[in-house]
């Protein structure tokens, strides 16, 4: 009895094993000599790391990023900042292949380099206007790891180094549907404006029904959550984090130079109040009279 039921049970496998064979030939419905294409993945990962020496908006700003961003693997912070080389090979030993990496500098100043690892090509930007979730407290609201259209404007087609950095951006906020963390949702929206050779950052939330008639018409609307800011764009360079430099903004003014220039303006005030001043005491000594042979000092000497 035994052997019978094992001779069944493996009629049946051969069977069902034809049956899907002959299914999935059908399915295809293509030749056999042509070659069956592969369906490309997504499989970007992004690398989310900074220096020392960020101040605590800094902080919350990646909080939020690896909020947004599902496919994000934060690490700890770099202790130098002269050797980004080392940035591809911390990148690729956490399998990424993109990097953001914010880099902090005196008085405050934020720098975001964003690359493609390990070859490249890697953006500069100097970020302004930073302002965090917590510190906008907007009423909109979205799924945390869920994933988010990105837009871009216009302007970005206009110009290389605008279509170079819509690549990579593409690239880094694109959240796969392949990522571990992220839900099978779209609830949001990632902007990149271009005005003013600034990149204008902003999340909206996208709202199917109006909250005042909820059981009206479904209308969509967008509603935002934050956070914001702005980045503008220093040098675009071919390699990762180095390299031949592809771009140069020649409207970028850096912030020492403009702390330089506010300082030169206040010793220029300095010196002009002591020009006026020596100014004022030659006047006086050209108006003074001098003295003749009758005058007090000499007749009572």
């Amino acid at each position: 009895m035994a052997s019978v039921l094992k001779a069944q049970k493996a009629n049946a496998a051969k069977a069902e094993a034809k049956g899907k064979g002959k299914r999935m030939a059908d399915a295809m419905d293509v030749d056999a000599d042509q070659p069956v294409a592969k369906k490309l993945k997504n499989k970007q990962r992004v690398l989310l790391l900074s220096s020392r020496g960020i101040t605590h908006r800094m902080r919350h700003l990646m909080n939020d990023l690896e909020a947004l961003l599902p496919h994000v693997k934060k690490d700890a912070k770099l202790d130098s900042k002269n050797h980004l080389n080392l940035l591809p090979e911390l990148a690729d030993l956490n399998n990424c292949n993109n990097t953001l990496y914010f880099e902090a500098r005196r008085h405050e100043d934020l720098y975001l380099w964003a690359a493609k690892t390990p070859n490249g090509p890697s953006v500069k930007m100097h970020v302004q206007n930073v302002h965090t979730m917590d510190e906008l407290k907007m009423t909109g609201n979205c799924l945390k790891g869920s994933r988010g259209l990105v837009s871009f404007d216009k302007a970005f087609d206009e110009t290389e180094w605008g279509r170079l950095v819509k690549e990579l951006f593409t690239h880094i906020f694109g959240v796969p549907p392949s990522a571990r963390k992220a839900k099978p949702f779209v609830d949001h929206i990632l902007t990149f404006s271009l005005l003013d050779s600034k990149i204008w950052f902003r999340n909206f939330q996208i709202v199917e029904k109006d909250p005042l008639q909820p059981n009206g018409p479904p209308q969509t609307s967008l509603v935002e959550i934050g956070p914001r800011f702005v980045l503008t764009p220093i040098r675009i360079f071919e390699g990762a984090f180095g390299g031949a430099t592809v771009y140069s903004n020649p409207e970028f003014i850096s912030p020492a130079a403009v702390r330089s220039l506010a300082r030169r303006e206040k010793g220029g005030k300095y010196n002009y109040r002591k020009d006026a001043e020596q100014e004022q005491e030659r006047r006086k000594e050209k108006r003074r009279l001098q003295d003749d042979e009758l005058a007090v000092s000499k007749v009572f000497a």
